[in-house]
């Protein structure tokens, strides 16, 4: 079905036949009101859902915000998106979350960015996006978001139910995102309130901990709702993470086997994690590490050393060679578990060495250019 080169009042009118043809009780008659119309064509609108083909699903409800999009805005005009945008979510939950994730989609990019309505949208879009493993179509990075909300000044309230929704929506397979996603979910809360915001700081230590990619973990700590978790096990677990070896985890796991497991963790994913930290710390610490070292300090199998080196260098957290007729690696650099005042101190140290490095080559430089231009200012002595 196609709506082309029609007035917003025929377009409705053919959208309320469409639906008295699928069987709606709407009339035909056109109301007094455009906004009537519309509502009525709304209420109804799951029915197009009986249409075999997907397209013509989407087609039907894009012409429905093609005139959402250009009524005047008014009270009335946000009651019918909100409405739209519900019944759709709602409908999502059952068959063609899909199509209805790319309806509203579309309407949410149509919409002026001052629109606040925009907000209503979007979350169910996330809603929506989390059904339908669909997520990453509208949603890139925290920056992005930021965009897409730069001219509506949110609550924290509802940024905070955004961001929770985003988080809730992220996590398994985007871990990594979701992560950043609930980092800045925390840094919404104030002194005065980051007591209260403990269950979302439990969420980002867990969600970092699991995150296969993120081994920088210390920055958690300087968030305020963290800092409030001191005392509690998955404050202690997250220093093991930060600071201590691999043995230190084991132990922790041994006397807390129940409470890891119902945060959701993996004891195996976890130990895998810790045994990389418990590398890039003894590489920190030396310039060289013995197989028997890691063999003992990550409690591998002998045999299993050199696959676990290979696979450890494969991450570029460290960058190493291994010399196996001396079973050692040799270590050339490494990324630090935490960077305090300590790594930048050492940072401002290379870098105060590389700059007199380069000031002495370009001494030397000088030298260089200026020496046959001496030599060229003497002549030979003629003999007589």
């Amino acid at each position: 079905m196609i709506f082309i080169d029609l007035t917003l009042e025929d377009q409705v009118g053919e959208l309320k036949s469409y639906f008295k043809r699928l069987g709606s009780s709407i009339s035909e008659e056109k109301s007094e009101k455009l906004d009537d119309d519309l509502r009525q064509v709304i209420d109804v609108c799951e029915l197009c859902f009986n249409e075999p083909n997907e397209a013509d699903v989407e087609m039907v409800l894009n012409d429905i915000v093609s005139v959402l999009v250009v009524i005047p805005p008014s009270e009335t005009t946000t009651t019918l998106i909100q409405t739209f945008v519900e019944k759709l979510s709602k409908l999502s939950a059952e068959k063609n979350g899909a199509v209805c994730l790319k309806v509203l989609w579309v309407l949410f990019q149509s919409l002026e960015k001052k629109n606040p309505i925009r907000y209503h949208i979007y979350y169910h879009l996330v809603l929506i996006a989390q059904r339908v493993d669909m997520v990453r179509l509208i949603f890139k990075d925290v920056k992005q978001l930021k965009e897409h909300f730069s001219e509506i000044r949110l609550s924290d309230e509802q940024t905070q139910r955004l961001l929770r929704a985003l988080h809730e929506a992220l996590r398994g397979k985007h871990s990594d995102v979701a992560a950043k996603v609930m980092i800045e979910l925390l840094s919404t809360y104030t002194d005065e309130n980051a007591s209260l915001a403990k269950k979302d700081a439990r969420n980002c230590i867990v969600t970092a901990l699991a995150d296969p990619n993120m081994f920088l973990l210390d920055p958690l700590l300087s968030l305020k709702p963290i800092s409030f978790l001191k005392g509690d096990l998955v404050y202690e677990l997250l220093n093991i993470f930060i600071k201590e070896k691999y043995s230190k985890y084991v132990s922790f796991y041994q006397a807390n086997k129940d409470f890891v497991s119902g945060l959701g963790l993996n004891h195996t994913q976890n130990q895998k994690k810790m045994r990389l930290l418990t590398f890039m710390q003894l590489a920190e610490n030396s310039s060289e590490i013995a197989f028997e070292t890691i063999h003992k300090e990550l409690n591998i199998v002998e045999n299993d050393v050199e696959a676990f080196i290979i696979e450890a260098l494969k991450t570029k957290l460290v960058r190493a060679r291994m010399d196996q007729t001396a079973k050692k690696v040799h270590i050339s650099s490494t990324m630090h578990r935490t960077f305090d005042i300590p790594q930048w101190q050492q940072l401002r140290d290379i870098l105060q060495s590389w700059k007199l490095n380069l000031n002495s080559i370009d001494e030397s430089m000088k030298s260089l250019v200026e020496e046959p231009s001496n030599r060229a200012g003497f002549s030979a002595v003629p003999t007589v």
